[in-house]
């Protein structure tokens, strides 16, 4: 087996940075609504406002990469999170919703990024690549809030201004990714450019967000099998909706827990998720059936994901039940993605990973509506409805779901 392109080290680079940008800035997001009434609605909608805005921008995004490479997206998309991020420095709630906006412009990303690591992967490295990509991602979660609270502490910063140093580290490390993404070497081939009629029609497209599911039923006549994976993916979306609902109800709901506090609960959970998602998608991803294991740890995470609402004041419960969930449904989402990532093609990859990107980002708003609306009440029933949903990805996978091989093998990308 040939080695690793070296594209495939910058382009994981690329995305551990990023997500250390916005990890970093999670354990101080409270800050910004705290003197709002009802700050868990507010942090919800925020969160609505940035998943809404990846409807269009994802698909949008995909779509460019395929006709001008994934390199320009990715330069493109580096810069807008530093502009993102540099909207944060006044600690003021409006600018929190503008930042919000903004940077889910630019996080349709991952529709490049996903497409760019399938263009470098030989078939049998696929699944290993893009769950590395998910060991990455995890990576980041431990990075960012580690950097975070290693900054508050050993810089004793005070309580007042502990959000305007984190948002100056977040916008340096953004400016670092800045460079990272120039120094990429495009990775599509088959780059064609569009023409003023296929940009215009693209852009059409991408606001029409009520054609995405006639999009999607086209790419899925093209490719067997694709449009089942996405439904799944997009229920598996509604159920991890808590990776957003895990700061305010940390810091709002009876564990009480500072910015600090948290900034250690997610470098714990994020070391042990990373860990066991390398191991898992080096050694065993390959060679077991992924539908029926889809299936088995979805049914699996359900209590789990049922229990977080039921931990109380305990921390002990908190960090057990996030020890089980890194060896259950924290491996579904690179399971999906590996089963996706083989049924595309050079031609239309970014604009799949885009749609799919958009299909998630849907379920993503709907799940932080349904979340915002129910924490009002009780800030423990969100967790009901995300166990609700993984339980739906259970029966999917056992009961609705098919995995068919796809047809041929001659679109899957060569050895770089």
């Amino acid at each position: 087996m040939p080695p690793p392109d070296r594209r495939l080290w910058l382009l994981y680079a690329i995305i551990l940075l990023d997500v250390i940008v916005g990890s970093a800035i999670g354990p101080i997001v409270p800050e910004f609504v705290r003197g709002l009434p009802r700050p868990q609605l507010w942090l919800a909608l925020g969160t609505g406002l940035f998943l809404g805005v990846q409807l269009f921008a994802a698909p949008l995004l995909g779509k460019l990469s395929d006709g001008y490479g994934r390199r320009p997206i990715l330069v493109l998309s580096a810069v807008g999170t530093l502009l993102a991020n540099a909207l944060l420095l006044p600690v003021r709630a409006g600018l929190y919703f503008a930042n919000r906006g903004s940077d889910g412009l630019t996080n349709g990303m991952y529709s490049a990024v996903r497409s760019a690591i399938t263009d470098v992967s030989p078939p049998e490295r696929l699944f290993r690549n893009l769950g590395i990509e998910g060991a990455i991602i995890s990576l980041g979660f431990v990075i960012g809030p580690m950097v975070s609270g290693l900054l508050l502490t050993l810089g004793h910063v005070p309580t007042g201004l502990q959000a305007r140093y984190v948002v100056g580290l977040a916008i340096a490390l953004a400016a670092a990714n800045v460079a990272l993404s120039l120094l990429l070497r495009e990775t599509h081939a088959q780059r064609t450019g569009l023409s003023r009629l296929e940009l215009r029609q693209t852009l059409t497209e991408a606001v029409n967000v009520a054609g995405l599911w006639r999009r999607l039923r086209a790419k899925g006549r093209q490719h067997p099998g694709l449009l089942p994976l996405v439904l799944t993916q997009a229920l598996f979306t509604l159920s991890i909706g808590y990776y957003f609902y895990f700061v305010p109800f940390a810091s709002l709901g009876e564990l009480r827990m500072d910015a600090r506090a948290i900034s250690f609960f997610f470098m714990f959970f994020g070391a042990l998720s990373v860990a066991i998602n390398y191991l898992f998608f080096t050694y065993l991803a390959d060679r077991i059936p992924q539908r029926q294991v889809i299936g088995w740890l979805a049914l699996l995470g359900t209590p789990v994901l049922a229990g977080y609402g039921l931990v109380g004041s305990s921390r002990v419960a908190l960090y057990a039940l996030v020890a089980v969930d890194c060896l259950t449904l924290s491996l579904i989402q690179g399971l999906i993605e590996g089963l996706l990532a083989q049924r595309t093609s050079e031609e239309d990859r970014g604009e799949i990973f885009g749609l799919n990107q958009a299909v998630q980002g849907l379920a993503s708003f709907a799940s932080t509506l349904v979340c915002g609306i129910l924490s009002v009440v009780d800030l423990r029933l969100p967790w009901a409805w995300f166990a609700l949903c993984l339980a739906g990805v259970a029966y999917a996978c056992f009961y609705y779901l098919r995995i068919e091989q796809p047809a041929a093998t001659a679109d899957l990308p060569e050895a770089a």
